[in-house]
């Protein structure tokens, strides 16, 4: 790994016991308010259970001065996503108020545990960690402290519910013929003298006006020859670059060679836009953003991520927490989130055995999974068209597999073919049916043919019916989670560019709404039970009588010396001497 990313502090951990506080300064009145506070419930439920050891590769190896503690600096980024805060009222409230204080930890209130720079050279360190490496280190804060949290509160997680919501990046949003010349120019400020003269004169028209400018010059019927002229000049200049070793690398290039092969095909040396058939979602939207894409769903639409959350769902819990995040382009289907995460929400929660989803969830890939792993999906909607006869096929336990296929009139058994099951039905009876008209299995003249993953889907589809009815609607709830994680964003928008600084944001804000969620339960079940908050230990009573007691002295042995000295120096020789008519006036 690179010295860049490990940086020039020595990793130290930030676990030894403060022995003097600020807290000792304070009326009776204050400390007892303090020690039922939120930031005191986030000092002893967040920033304590922090380990720090998993960011020790960000730091040098070698001996040098130690780096801010971890666990301040994730603490920190936690309660601005639980506050709702900037990065500057995040400062200025770690330095004025004595609740951010408690919630970090610092010994004194003249303390200031790091510099709005740390903090910012801390969040991009790890994205560039897991850049190269490709190890996380944000997301196991989450899922250790998420465990924690769990087996303190005894809470049930063999039943839980999954709902996603869309966020826009914090991109400006650009035309195609805009996005095209705002690439174009960002490459031409990294282009070599020699570069610029070769191929200046065809950036010349957007470099005077800007691309904003030159967009809102052209009418509507220039916009086809306007992509007919960039596609030239994007040819120019990707002939003229594409072996300069200068611009290996640089993220200016890697977006302009994306957009060119994008935007533009060469056919024989002539170079022409793509096909509107041939534009897709995924092409880039920003140059300050390569991994955001598009996605319109339903009426709402945007250009950034999905972020996928999962939480406990069991009706005797008596809160639920969130226990898995994700992250990922927005024009990722949710099934496929759902299929990449499972596994790892089995490894976090392996009493897991029912899942709530709603219709969009539904897969082939997925019933194949979940009936792998013994777990029950319940999908509050069916995907795709539904038939209008309630069609149910069930495993009778035979060897080789059968099915037992009912219908609202009459069941029949399957009989396996090569590939697939095979059921004929009595049309007789289908004749006499009231539902004949809408049946599917009357106008195949009683043939109804099925695969295994036929089955699975009929599983998954009449699911929620197999279950105690109080359990039939818990899955909406999750939508108000959601909800909750929209209000820390900007009607939908964020204040962050970027997969992984999107994956922190989020990461964050759980943590956040996990503790939020912890703290209004333990503060009434106070005010109803009687339930006392975390008040200090005796270890910690006697640490501040103890601290106490050293001020005091260190006052006392101050004032001492202070008064030993100022005698010292004014009955020395020469001050006896120029002072000696002082001396006999205080005689």
């Amino acid at each position: 790994m690179s010295e860049q990313i490990k940086g020039n502090n020595m990793f130290k951990l930030n676990n030894q016991p403060a022995l003097f506080s600020f807290e000792n300064e304070l009326c009776k009145k204050q400390r007892d308010l303090l020690a039922g506070s939120k930031e005191k419930w986030f000092h002893h439920l967040i920033f304590r259970n922090i380990r720090e050891q998993d960011f020790q590769p960000l730091f040098s190896e070698k001996a040098s001065r130690p780096n801010v503690p971890i666990n301040i600096l994730v603490s920190a980024l936690v309660l601005k996503e639980l506050k709702g805060l900037s990065y500057d009222e995040l400062m200025e409230s770690i330095l004025f108020d004595l609740r951010f204080k408690t919630a970090l930890g610092p010994v004194s209130i003249e303390e200031v545990p790091f510099s709005g720079a740390t903090l910012f050279n801390f969040q991009n360190r790890p994205g560039e960690y897991e850049q190269q490496i490709g190890v996380n280190l944000i997301e196991p804060v989450f899922d250790r402290l998420t465990a924690e949290q769990i087996r303190e509160l005894s809470l049930k997680t063999d039943i839980q519910r999954t709902d996603s919501t869309m966020v826009s990046s914090n991109i400006r949003k650009y035309s195609g013929v805009q996005l095209l010349i705002e690439v174009l120019l960002r490459l031409g400020k990294k282009l070599s003298e020699t570069d610029k003269q070769a191929i200046g004169e065809q950036l010349q028209a957007y470099l005077e006006k800007g691309s904003q400018k030159y967009v809102y010059a052209l009418k509507s019927k220039d916009l086809p020859h306007e992509l007919e002229k960039l596609g030239q000049v994007y040819y120019t200049v990707h002939n003229q670059i594409k072996e300069n070793q200068r611009y290996q690398g640089s993220q200016e290039l890697i977006n302009f060679e994306r957009v060119y092969r994008e935007h533009f095909v060469v056919v024989e040396q002539e170079i022409n836009p793509r096909p509107t058939e041939e534009l897709h979602s995924g092409m880039l939207q920003s140059p300050d953003d390569p991994d955001a894409t598009y996605r319109k769903k339903r009426e709402q639409s945007g250009k950034g991520y999905v972020i996928n959350a999962t939480e406990t769902g069991h009706p005797d819990n008596p809160i639920q927490l969130v226990t898995d995040i994700a992250v990922a382009p927005n024009n990722t289907d949710d099934s496929l989130v759902l299929n990449e995460r499972i596994d790892p929400i089995m490894e976090k929660t392996p009493e897991l055995k029912e899942m709530h989803t709603d219709g969009g969830y539904g897969s082939e890939a997925n019933d194949k999974k979940f009936e792998e792993l013994g777990i029950t999906q319940v999908t509050t909607a069916v995907r795709g068209r539904e038939c209008e006869v309630d069609i149910i096929i069930a495993q009778t336990g035979q060897s080789p597999a059968g099915y037992l296929v009912k219908c609202p009139g009459q069941q029949v058994l399957s009989t396996p073919t090569k590939q697939r099951h095979k059921v004929r039905f009595d049309l007789a009876v289908c004749r006499g049916c009231s539902l004949k008209e809408k049946c599917p299995m009357v106008k195949n003249k009683g043939r109804y043919c099925f695969k295994h993953e036929d089955y699975l889907k009929n599983k998954r589809n009449n699911n929620i019916l197999n279950i105690p009815a109080q359990r039939r609607k818990i899955r909406p709830n999750v939508e108000a989670l959601m909800k909750e994680f929209k209000t820390r964003t900007n009607n939908g928008k964020t204040k962050v560019r970027g997969i992984f600084k999107t994956t922190l944001f989020a990461v964050n804000a759980m943590i956040a709404i996990n503790f939020g969620r912890i703290y209004r339960y333990v503060a009434k079940k106070a005010l109803t039970d009687g339930f006392d908050p975390p008040m200090p230990t005796a270890l910690y009573n006697i640490m501040l009588i103890t601290n106490h007691l050293l001020r005091k002295s260190a006052i006392f042995v101050r004032n001492f010396f202070a008064s030993w000295l100022c005698l010292e120096y004014f009955y020395s020789k020469d001050v006896l001497r120029l002072n000696m008519p002082a001396m006999r006036a205080l005689n």
